[in-house]
């Protein structure tokens, strides 16, 4: 399953939202078809997003205050498991950063400069800025009043029972430099437990840390609480911060999904046995 972040989203853009995340769980699924893990599946699937210049992350990620690209990503498996990255710059591609982070298992979270090092000494460069920033980053940049995340974000199971959850984003725009959202951050934007669940949340990044929005949906799952009741109570608890604004989308141990949204718009796509759904969720469904 794979959301394409939460927030205001005109009715316009439904269409190539919807559209762009049903592309990328159908890659995600048919990696799992193949066999692969749901670690590659939930990778693959972001990997679709970042490349889509309709959402906020990697090429088409929003500009902070400097009119720079800062990127996050985290990657965390069921068997706790986790790589993440924070404020790197022009970075097309995070969550494979993340995954290389993961998989070399050193450390769980790195940032900034040490981010960009770690990447060179993996053979990996950051991309230009003109390769990076699309016309409507520019267009965010110049809206004062445009301070969205659309994170993206991609839970799965896979034929082994395996659990796993991506996110990636470009943070808030006009952030201010070196601000970290939820998204990189185990238990905010993204969990996984093999036990019970896996899920990514997406909105207003500051009430997710301050919920640990992702931990408490998988918390609510091991209350017996199914999947779609376990994402609404911890939207619910985003919603009690400041008023916060989020969604998140979950897959439990069974393979069974939940997803749940109290922003105004949150585009979202599955595949459930062979069964390919997507849409808009919209606050007043």
């Amino acid at each position: 399953m794979v959301h394409g972040g939460a927030g205001t989203i005109a009715a316009e853009r439904d269409e190539p939202l919807r559209a762009g995340c049903a592309q990328a769980a159908a890659v995600g699924a048919a990696l799992l078809e193949a066999g692969g893990s749901a670690a590659d599946g939930v990778v693959a699937a972001v990997e679709v997003l970042e490349e889509n210049p309709e959402f906020n992350a990697g090429h088409g990620a929003v500009l902070n205050r400097a009119g720079e690209i800062e990127v996050d990503a985290c990657l965390m498996s069921g068997e706790r498991a986790i790589g993440a990255v924070a404020a790197v710059p022009w970075f097309r591609h995070p969550i494979r950063l993340a995954r290389l982070v993961l998989e070399d298992g050193e450390h769980v979270l790195l940032c900034g400069r040490g981010a960009l090092a770690f990447a060179r000494e993996h053979g990996i460069e950051p991309d230009s800025p003109e390769e990076m920033i699309t016309a409507r980053a520019r267009a965010r940049f110049a809206d004062l009043g445009d301070t969205r995340g659309d994170t993206v974000g991609a839970c799965a199971r896979d034929q082994d029972g395996r659990l796993a959850a991506a996110t990636s984003t470009g943070g808030t725009a006009r952030k201010r430099p070196g601000r970290v959202g939820d998204a990189p951050l185990a238990g905010a934007g993204t969990w996984a437990d093999g036990s019970l669940g896996a899920v990514s949340a997406t909105g207003d990044g500051e009430a997710i840390i301050r919920t640990l929005a992702s931990r408490r949906a998988v918390e609510f799952l091991a209350l017996g609480h199914p999947p779609f009741v376990a994402a609404e109570a911890a939207v619910e608890e985003i919603a009690g911060v400041g008023r916060g604004q989020g969604g998140l989308i979950l897959v439990d141990r069974q393979g069974r999904i939940g997803r749940a949204c109290n922003a105004q718009a949150m585009p979202w796509a599955s595949v459930v046995d062979t069964v390919a759904r997507s849409g808009v969720l919209r606050s007043v469904d």
